[in-house]
């Protein structure tokens, strides 16, 4: 596989003092860094698509919907809160000071789809435990949680359970 670090840029002090900010800008630049990446994505799942990919806002819709569409799926959002113009089901997840929470529709999946989650960083983890309890809750089958990128020392994949997580980078 391609060495994707080469197009992850390194920002010291973003968003705040003392925060390293992996920027992922050069990856979606480069037609080389994104091909690479989106394929490594959908490696696992070519010789059997999920019935759905669902990525999370934002930067999780970029490769979501490029995964889609290599595997021949359906994409599914999973947004922030009030995005959403239909029916909606709600997931709160902690932060460090407070929660969030994220949303998906009500009729995005049916009972027993097969379901990929994207997003591009794994930090806590708090997110992608939202996203795959809705989907759950929805009746979908999480087949895998990816990430392009994993903070490894966050140790955010502890909290994931129920389904494979993969990363293709992790820090």
């Amino acid at each position: 596989m391609t060495d994707l670090k080469k197009w992850i840029r390194d920002i010291p002090d973003f968003p705040k003092p003392g925060i390293l900010f992996r920027d992922i800008t050069p990856l979606l630049q480069s037609p080389e860094g994104l091909k690479a990446a989106v394929d490594a994505l959908c490696a696992p799942h070519l010789a059997n698509p999920p019935d759905l990919v669902a990525g999370i806002e934002s930067r999780g819709f970029l490769f979501g919907a490029a995964m889609a569409y290599r595997l021949g799926c359906g994409f599914v959002t999973i947004r922030k809160p009030r995005k959403l113009p239909w029916k909606t089901r709600r997931a709160e997840y902690a932060l460090e000071y407070g929660t969030d929470a994220i949303e998906v529709h009500e009729d995005a999946v049916l009972p027993g789809q097969k379901v990929v989650l994207v997003d591009d960083l794994l930090a806590t983890g708090g997110t992608m435990t939202a996203a795959a309890s809705l989907i759950t809750g929805l009746g979908g089958i999480v087949v895998e949680q990816a990430f392009v990128i994993e903070l490894a020392f966050l140790e955010g994949r502890k909290k994931l359970i129920g389904a494979p997580v993969r990363s293709l980078l992790t820090y």
